[in-house]
């Protein structure tokens, strides 16, 4: 009898988690694909793009640099016009100018993702505050995002609604 008892139990513990399961209602939405299509971004795009661009021409200056530098100082080698101490502290000079270059494409590379993450936040703060109105607008418990989803349900897609309530 205790058996039969906790085996009607475990049942209704088990019904009773499946139909709290069926109330609840899902979503996904493609938020990649939402940031694609938004004005923002790409205008975030466009300033990244030339902000690299300016500071490639300043990375290629410099390399030119070195490279007229290193130019001379091997001219000035081959006729005779440097002692040896003189050519050593030449090339240690061009030494230090290649560092100099390294640590710019590092810094160059550190800019551009920082800026980028900062133009980005405020982006990305507008799109999630508008799934979750989205989902609170529609009645939705979660809303996946479809890079982790297996299989989804094509009536479950709530990009739509996102990109009305972002006005895209």
């Amino acid at each position: 009898m205790k058996r039969i008892l906790k085996i009607s139990g475990l049942l209704l513990m088990v019904f009773g988690a499946m139909s709290t399961l069926q109330a609840q209602k899902f979503g996904y939405v493609n938020s990649s694909a939402i940031l694609a299509e938004m004005p923002e971004v790409k205008q975030m795009e466009a300033n990244l793009e030339a902000l690299q661009k300016q500071l490639q021409k300043k990375g290629q200056g410099m390399v030119e640099q070195l490279q007229q530098d290193y130019a001379a100082i091997q001219q000035k080698a081959a006729s005779g016009d440097l002692s040896p101490k003189q050519q050593e502290e030449a090339g240690k000079k061009l030494e230090d100018q290649q560092a100099e270059i390294g640590k710019f494409e590092q810094d160059m590379v550190k800019q551009l993702q920082e800026k980028r993450n900062k133009e980005l936040q405020p982006i990305l703060e507008k799109v999630n505050q508008a799934i979750t109105d989205v989902a609170k607008e529609n009645g939705l418990q979660f809303i996946f995002d479809e890079g982790v989803i297996l299989y989804a349900d094509e009536s479950m897609d709530v990009a739509t609604l996102v990109k009305a309530k972002l006005g895209l």
